[in-house]
């Protein structure tokens, strides 16, 4: 059995870690090396860097911090955020990344998804989408979620995993930073239809809103940002109680 994964998530504005409610209302998580430092010692599985600044500079800004990263820690890491093309996959790869996340760029473009995916393996390919219900319907947003779309996400998720991704991390903009529980009904039909691993973002609050996801949502691994940032759940504390469920994690 593939052992299920837990990741936390750090968005980046200005050099700095940030986090949220809905997409909105951010305030200061920390220093992004210090903290993946301190979650790679707590023996998390991998991490998320998802830069949501926007500045001429942020192509240099993120590889310089992928950098740092790269030589602070000894877990995998994603990092996103602006990227859409080829190159800007290269920089950050050649700069210690492991895997890039695409979101906008992708809807806008599928066909980026098969570039990439031909240029530098799947398994370092993560499409990213941020969805919420409208009138019943999950409809993928986009730029942080500010752009609805008509486009459906389990139709999107189809598209993006014949075009050659190699994870989706769903993020349900209903649930983000609510600490409410992860959209668990959405995932497990997205886990159904595709066959590549999911990645489970926005919602968790407490432990038993990770084991519901790895069981009632079927997700292959689970992303959280403030319960981690601000101590309310701790890494190795959270994996003992999942194994206490048998669900597998590296301990």
């Amino acid at each position: 059995m593939l052992t299920k994964r837990i990741i936390p998530c750090l968005d980046i504005k200005d050099g700095r870690t940030v986090k949220g409610v809905n997409f909105v209302n951010l305030r200061d998580a920390g220093d992004p090396v210090e903290l993946a430092r301190q979650y790679a010692e707590q023996n998390a599985d991998e991490l998320v860097f998802l830069d949501i600044s926007a500045t001429e500079q942020k192509r240099k800004t993120l590889a310089d911090l992928v950098r740092k990263v790269a030589q602070a820690i000894d877990i995998p890491f994603t990092v996103g955020g602006g990227i859409s093309s080829v190159e800007d996959v290269a920089i950050l790869l050649q700069n210690g990344a492991d895997k890039v996340s695409i979101n906008s760029a992708a809807v806008k473009r599928p066909e980026l998804i098969n570039e990439l995916a031909a240029q530098f393996g799947s398994q370092c390919i993560v499409v990213a989408m941020d969805a919420k219900q409208i009138d019943k319907q999950w409809k993928v947003h986009l730029v942080g979620g500010k752009i609805p779309t008509e486009i459906d996400l389990f139709d999107w998720a189809k598209e993006v995993a014949d075009r050659g991704a190699g994870e989706i991390l769903f993020t349900s903009m209903d649930h983000d930073g609510t600490k409410a529980g992860f959209a668990n009904e959405a995932l497990a039909r997205i886990s159904e239809e595709v066959n590549i691993p999911i990645i489970a973002s926005g919602g968790a609050g407490n432990t038993q809103h990770f084991i519901d996801t790895f069981t009632r949502g079927k997700a292959d691994a689970a992303l959280a940002a403030s319960i981690f940032h601000f101590g309310e759940i701790a890494v190795p504390d959270l994996k003992q109680e999942l194994k206490q469920q048998q669900i597998a994690v590296r301990i």
